[in-house]
């Protein structure tokens, strides 16, 4: 029989609607889960009793008087720490920000508040939002709820290894360049990045502004619409935000593919991608087609460039948006300096850790007088290249299929001393936030080691819900969600 924190996010729903369970019991079976076993997985910085059983309790008593509720009355959540929150600290997993507390909330959390949703507190992620593993965060690393002693993924590792662990019926990331997908396949879990402007930006704290977009993790892809149909709409507040006539996305929840044309980019199944990843996405490639869709090979022409220009856009993007961060304003400050440049140095010095810091550095350089044209200028013309190419793609297919990322989750510390080496896990998903498109991660079997491989769904601008459809459609072919662990 299932624990009450191991219901999906539907059923919570359903048996809190019909009054079967309590949403003060059922988070005080999802704390009592994080008392188990957080201390090994180490996803969480912040958590919020106190609130989180003062919010669901409200939500009881508005249930028992027959008051309206909101659309995820009474669920348990968690937050990414870069989503600002007036409740809790917003520390970015930095210790430049440790001490932080926003005076505002970001427009999401509004909206999960409106929902009455329940937030149990802030997720751990690798430091700004920058790596792959979450082993960047200022915190403590965060580990692969499959397996120990293995990585999460990153930077929202802490979003997916809490949903993976059931230590959260949902989770909010952020994804610049795969932050969301990538933690998500090699937890087993669901993770969408929506097209940008999709899901406000407003009150998220910025690594690359072009390039971020917020998104749900979920146990499948059931719950996920039910987010989603809470995340999307415009917000005047960010300048980003797109006016779009959004449908319920939980009427995309039908097993139909028939006639859809999915691309499989011949240039995502090359040299560097681990054979049993390989497998796995090319079995998802054949049930599709044995549900009716049409699946092609494609050429893909841009995606070696993609990557550099990817951590050049990024950098460069990163290098301006942390240059607030001086001593002066607010976050941490040196003790002690002899001038304001010394405040300066000292501060920044202290306060990043080593991956931020190497991204400040390459972003400076490539903004800098006299290589501007040939770094950043090339990386935007790039930029516009990768764009077309999906657009061109898209005016054929559906849908594109692919991995998500090269390999299964590695062994913590394995690529810690390679920055290359990591970059190069994320050559799968950096096209998708150049491009600005919509992306989902869903499982699609086991390495022979036992750990999750994910696929991609790559979607139209403003398609959600045809990712959703396809995404739905595989996951009932196969049984719905598992999760061994």
């Amino acid at each position: 029989m299932k624990k009450m924190n191991e219901f999906t996010l539907a059923e919570s729903l359903s048996l809190l609607g019909k009054k079967e369970i309590s949403s003060q019991e059922l988070v005080s079976a999802y704390f009592e889960q994080i008392d188990r076993v957080d201390a090994e997985v180490g996803a969480w910085i912040t958590l919020d009793r106190q609130g989180a059983l003062r919010q669901a309790a409200r939500i009881d008593d508005h249930r028992l008087k027959g008051l309206a509720l909101g659309p995820l009355a009474g669920v348990p959540g968690g937050l990414k720490d870069n989503l600002c929150t007036t409740t809790m600290p917003t520390t970015c997993a930095s210790k430049m920000l440790v001490q932080y507390t926003s005076p505002f909330d970001a427009t999401v959390v509004e909206k999960l508040a409106g929902a009455d949703a329940v937030i149990l507190g802030k997720l751990n992620m690798d430091e700004f939002a920058m790596g792959s593993s979450t082993e960047n965060s200022y915190i403590k690393p965060v580990r692969n709820p499959v397996d120990l002693t293995r990585v999460p993924g990153g930077s929202s590792g802490g979003s997916a290894a809490a949903v993976a662990s059931f230590q959260a019926a949902f989770t909010l990331g952020s994804d610049t360049g795969g932050s969301i997908r990538q933690p998500a396949a090699f937890c087993g879990v669901v993770g969408l990045k929506p097209t940008y402007g999709a899901v406000s930006r407003y009150g998220l704290i910025a690594f690359a502004s072009s390039l971020d977009q917020i998104g749900p993790l979920t146990r499948d892809v059931t719950d996920l619409a039910h987010v989603m149909n809470v995340l999307a709409g415009h917000d005047p507040r960010d300048s980003t935000s797109v006016t779009v006539d959004w449908p319920d996305f939980r009427d995309s929840l039908r097993a139909d593919v028939k006639g859809m044309k999915i691309a499989l980019p011949k240039e995502y199944f090359g040299k560097g991608l681990n054979p049993e990843v390989k497998a796995a996405v090319l079995e998802a490639a054949r049930r599709f087609e044995l549900l009716g869709a049409d699946v092609d090979e494609v050429g893909v022409t841009t995606m070696e460039y993609a990557l550099p220009a990817y951590y050049l856009i990024s950098s460069a993007e990163a290098s301006s948006n942390l240059a607030r961060f001086d001593g002066v304003q607010y976050g941490y400050r040196a003790d002690d300096f002899e001038d304001l440049r010394d405040l300066y140095v000292k501060t920044r010095s202290q306060g990043f850790g080593k991956e931020v810091k190497r991204r400040i550095l390459l972003g400076t350089y490539a903004l800098s007088s006299g290589y501007y044209d040939a770094y950043y200028k090339k990386a935007q013309q790039v930029r516009g290249l990768i764009r077309k190419e999906f657009s061109d793609l898209f005016k054929t297919y559906d849908l594109i299929l692919s991995p998500v990322a090269p390999t299964t989750a590695w062994k913590l510390g394995e690529k810690s001393k390679d920055p290359l080496e990591m970059y190069m896990e994320d050559i799968y998903t950096v096209p998708i936030n150049i491009a600005g498109v919509p992306a989902i991660s869903v499982p699609c079997g086991k390495d022979t080691s036992g750990m999750p491989v994910g696929m991609q769904l790559i979607g139209k601008p403003f398609d959600e819900k045809t990712l959703i459809r396809a995404a739905y459609t595989f996951e009932q072919s196969v049984g719905g969600w598992r999760h061994d662990g």
